[in-house]
């Protein structure tokens, strides 16, 4: 497995990266420390992994992740913050993030939740599981605003029923790139597949007129 880990800070950036190593010995680690390291790593060979500080020097935040997750809508993004309040979580994760670790967490906690994100899943502390469960209109929020406009156009066209070649007709794009913006709705949707979204999208009220 092939990950970035970006932090400004060397001993997170140690830390972290002896924690991907108890998850798959044979990781190709790559550390950096501030924005712009970043983008080069990533032009350089896409990762299957990165772990990324919130707050590195020159990097926008939450506007960066959407940046990346747009420009690799395939990229397993997973934030490891020292801010891990409610608000900044389900933020991250509406952003694009595959999921949010808590620095405060423990190796065996941060290990789970790097197994269950490269298996395709979404982690979500469970100490802040009831602020999403609860706040209706916040759930709204993470599960569709870390959508492209290109994966909002992909979801209208689930809603109404399309299959992945007359998506890709309608759209201009090859089958197999309506199946990476498929990928990314499911994550964002945190559901298991497209019958799902559906369901989830209808229930959120997408696409519906204001």
């Amino acid at each position: 497995m092939n990950v970035v880990i970006a932090d400004d800070h060397p001993l997170v950036r140690d830390a972290l990266a002896r924690v991907v190593l108890q998850l798959d010995g044979g990781s190709v680690i790559r550390s950096v420390g501030d924005f712009s390291a970043l983008r080069d790593a990533l032009l350089d060979t896409l990762p299957d992994l990165l772990i990324l500080d919130l707050n590195m020097p020159g990097m926008d935040g939450l506007s960066a992740v959407r940046q990346m997750r747009e420009r690799h809508p395939t990229l397993a993004i997973v934030i490891a913050s020292g801010q891990d309040d409610p608000a900044t979580i389900r933020a991250a994760l509406g952003a694009g993030a595959n999921g949010f670790i808590p620095k405060s967490d423990p190796p065996e906690l941060l290990i789970e939740a790097l197994r269950l994100v490269c298996a395709g899943g979404v982690y979500i502390p469970s100490r802040t599981l009831g602020h999403f469960v609860d706040d209706r209109s916040a759930a709204a929020d993470l599960d569709l605003t870390g959508l492209t406009p290109r994966q909002q156009d992909v979801l209208r066209l689930l809603l109404k029923g399309e299959p992945n070649k007359s998506i890709a007709r309608q759209l201009g794009l090859t089958e197999g790139t309506v199946k990476v913006h498929i990928a990314a709705i499911l994550r964002a949707l945190q559901v298991r597949n497209r019958t799902e979204a559906v369901v989830r999208a209808r229930e959120l009220g997408f696409g519906r007129p204001p």
